[in-house]
């Protein structure tokens, strides 16, 4: 069965391949994840006086789109929206429980589009669909589905082209009718070109849902191989990842990830052509930690050592042993090249994998060269067939890029 072509704005949302996630509310001043209202059943009034203490005293929207492009995102998909029905956007009188009747008295969503397109950042809008604060989520639903497309409509409509809606909490209601055509509908009026995902959630990772949707989702799990035979639509993947164990912001969570399991993780979304949303959680005022802050610009440097591929380089049927894979672009092929050692003295090295021969099997049209993409050393190969090997040099002493990525050049 044949494979659909993806739409024009399908194929550009899977080369931007990493982006950045920010969840940030009034939950972020408690400092105990974003689900904080609903784990210790904080009666509404009580936790909406948090609105009162909201002044986004550090909130620098220049800085953190700056950081994103840095870290070599080429989006970031911030919570405009999240499930306490907070709205960092001016909601034009449907409530007063937004960012300009608290002390910060601003468009955040305003400043927040701004910034990414001045610094050149696709600026994409989470926005939940499960409400905490709204009344009609659970006494008026029709109602509330209006509510919902009303803000939605804002969101479209007041802040220029965007990149996308990203939608999260039909899983709450699975029995219900959330009027989803008529959503979509609203977006496709005012942002014909806007990319519309929204998350099936953890327990139905990779599902498909309505035919308007552009995009599967793989929360918290690394994405599997689409297989697109037969679908009606093509469609994006893209997985959405914490750095520890929050979305929103964890003052006492010190739990986070490595920066090599980050890279390796971006490389296994990149293998299956999914792209890599990785979460940021600012503090209460708005600032971007400085952990979460030095692991972006650590992908960031990654990236600029073994270059574009990551974004441009499509699977390409390619296998190699363990977790090696290659991407291609044009007429070049990436090796994705796992678990190196540096080479050295015993007394100073530690053995992390090994160097030496590569093989990768399925190559198509005949290598010319390859070489390393960090300092451009040429590797010595063999071709027979679709069968090709190369002897993968060790890191140089002081150096270790958890992923090493060989470029070659082909002749189809």
């Amino acid at each position: 069965m044949a494979i659909p072509i993806p739409e024009k704005r399908v194929a550009e949302f899977e080369k931007f391949g990493f982006g950045m996630f920010i969840h940030w509310g009034l939950y972020s001043q408690m400092g105990q994840g974003e689900w904080i209202q609903h784990m210790k059943q904080i009666p509404g009034e009580e936790y909406q006086k948090l609105q009162q203490t909201f002044t986004a005293s550090k909130f620098d929207a220049h800085k953190i789109a700056e950081t994103a492009k840095a870290a070599g995102a080429k989006y970031i998909t911030l919570t405009t929206r999240h499930h306490e029905g907070f709205s960092l956007f001016d909601t034009k009188g449907l409530n007063t429980y937004d960012a300009p009747h608290s002390p910060v008295g601003r468009d955040l969503i305003r400043e927040y589009v701004d910034a990414c397109n001045d610094v050149g950042i696709v600026p994409f809008f989470y926005h939940t669909t499960l409400d905490w604060y709204d009344p009609r989520f659970n006494n008026d639903f029709k109602a509330y589905l209006q509510y919902l497309r009303d803000s939605v409509e804002i969101l479209c409509s007041e802040y220029g082209k965007i990149g996308g809606l990203w939608f999260d909490g039909n899983w709450s209601k699975p029995n219900e009718d959330w009027e989803e055509d008529a959503l979509y509908k609203v977006i496709r009026k005012h942002q014909p070109e806007a990319i519309i995902v929204n998350n099936t959630g953890l327990s139905h990772r990779g599902e498909q849902g309505n035919p308007e949707l552009d995009s599967v989702t793989f929360e918290q799990g690394r994405p599997t191989p689409m297989d697109r035979e037969g679908m009606t639509k093509y469609m994006a993947a893209e997985m959405c990842h914490t750095m520890n164990a929050h979305w929103g912001y964890g003052a006492a969570d010190v739990n986070y990830k490595s920066l090599a399991h980050l890279i390796e993780t971006l490389c296994a979304c990149r293998r299956v052509g999914a792209n890599y949303l990785l979460n940021i959680g600012p503090t209460g005022e708005g600032e971007i930690p400085l952990m979460q802050e030095a692991l972006l610009r650590g992908i960031g440097d990654w990236i600029r050592y073994t270059g574009n591929a990551i974004y441009e380089g499509k699977p390409c049927g390619i296998t190699g042993a363990g977790k090696n894979f290659a991407l291609k672009h044009g007429n070049k092929l990436s090796f994705y090249v796992h678990d190196l050692s540096i080479s050295g003295d015993a007394n100073v090295t530690v053995e992390g994998g090994g160097a030496g021969e590569k093989v990768f099997e399925g190559v198509k049209g005949k290598v010319k060269s390859i070489r390393w993409t960090d300092c451009d050393e040429q590797l010595s190969f063999t071709q027979d067939g679709d069968r090709l090997t190369f002897n993968a040099t060790g890191y140089p002493y002081g150096k270790s890029l958890v992923v090493r990525v060989a470029e070659a050049e082909i002749d189809e």
